[in-house]
């Protein structure tokens, strides 16, 4: 499979800069991965689609303010530091991307907060763009985490081009958000409303909660024609032994099993043992999936309208078959269907 086979046109006009007002009532295509039929709905009648004992699995990680603007010490050069991951808890060192990365060299500071409120010394260069930062207060960690967090701004993937707004701190984040970690959303997750919940809890469905951190490997570029020559980045999961054995006791039971998003379904098919169940889970996992590839444990898979030549189409592409994943893309641009993080949402069956 190569990657130019992803490549489409997708008119800037149809790339969703704000959210659906109401959580569940964006749009939905409903996809039969067995015969290529096409229905159009509206989000919150996924319910008609799923019976007692059928199971929905989660994404519950927490998406954290990751991106802050400071100052370069000297020059004061505008520097925008974007939060990768926490390395060290004491010393206060984390993992950060810098724009623009050729100002930025070991021992420089960073100065951010209008009165230089928190200041961090560079101590490592990872990568060509990457850096390694101690930051240096003297407070509690507690204190350092709320300065740290009360000066980052939601981490808007940078295709939604216009500035962040604060109702975005709420919408670019789940309701069942609970593990802080993530420096990318888990889209398909944010459709779901407290009354949609409860509307598929009555009718007998059950939830499965897993944490998977989703990181920014999600919109690295791929820059090899040859998929199988394509390395992921390594993104943190944990799935629990209680939350494996939902979805084990449904399979077992030829339940339906609903992968909400394209990091459940990583998170599935990394942890799933040779007989097809899947198995408690803390670590990391790279998997990469693109077709063709057999699916182990989930029949049914919620996702949103990925952009072209990404990693999440390849996925939903090997789950809903190439041909009719990519004709129900041509449907959803005739049809005006909103892509991206706050666009609309697709049901592969």
């Amino acid at each position: 499979m190569k990657l130019s086979k992803f490549k489409f046109n997708l008119p800037e006009e149809q790339l969703a800069l704000y959210p659906a007002p109401n959580r569940d009532e964006s749009r939905l295509l409903v996809l039969n991965r067995k015969t290529g039929e096409i229905e159009h709905r509206i989000f919150k009648d996924l319910v008609n689609y799923f019976d007692d004992k059928d199971v929905f699995v989660f994404n519950d990680t927490k998406v954290f303010p990751a991106r802050l603007y400071g100052n370069k010490e000297k020059t004061g050069a505008k520097i925008e530091v974007f939060l990768l991951r926490e390395l060290n808890h004491e010393l206060k060192f984390w993992d950060v991307l810098v724009d623009p990365a050729r100002k930025i060299r070991i021992g420089n500071k960073l100065y951010f907060g209008e009165d230089d409120s928190l200041v961090a010394e560079v101590i490592d260069n990872t990568t060509s763009r990457g850096r390694t930062l101690r930051f240096l207060f003297d407070g509690s960690y507690d204190e350092f985490k709320e300065t740290l967090y009360g000066l980052g701004e939601t981490p808007l993937p940078k295709f939604i081009n216009r500035p962040v707004e604060p109702e975005d701190e709420i919408r670019y984040q789940t309701i069942f958000a609970k593990h802080e970690g993530a420096v990318v959303a888990p889209t398909a997750g944010m459709h779901f409303s407290r009354e949609l919940l409860k509307r598929l809890e009555i009718k007998g469905c059950e939830f499965s909660f897993i944490t998977l951190h989703a990181g920014l490997g999600n919109f690295r570029e791929i820059d090899v024609e040859d998929l199988t020559k394509h390395k992921m980045d390594s993104e943190q999961m944990f799935i629990t032994e209680s939350n494996a054995e939902i979805i084990n006791k449904a399979r077992s039971e030829r339940c339906n099993v609903c992968a909400v998003g394209t990091t459940v379904m990583r998170a599935i098919e990394s942890s799933v043992s040779t007989d097809g169940f899947v198995k408690p889970f803390d670590g990391w996992t790279n998997k990469f999936i693109f077709p063709p590839y057999d699916f182990s444990v989930a029949n049914r898979m919620i996702t949103n309208f990925h952009l072209p030549l990404s990693t999440l189409l390849m996925m939903v592409a090997a789950f809903g078959g190439y041909d009719y994943v990519m004709n129900a893309y041509n449907e959803a641009l005739k049809e005006g269907y909103k892509f991206g993080t706050y666009g609309d949402a697709m049901l592969i069956l």
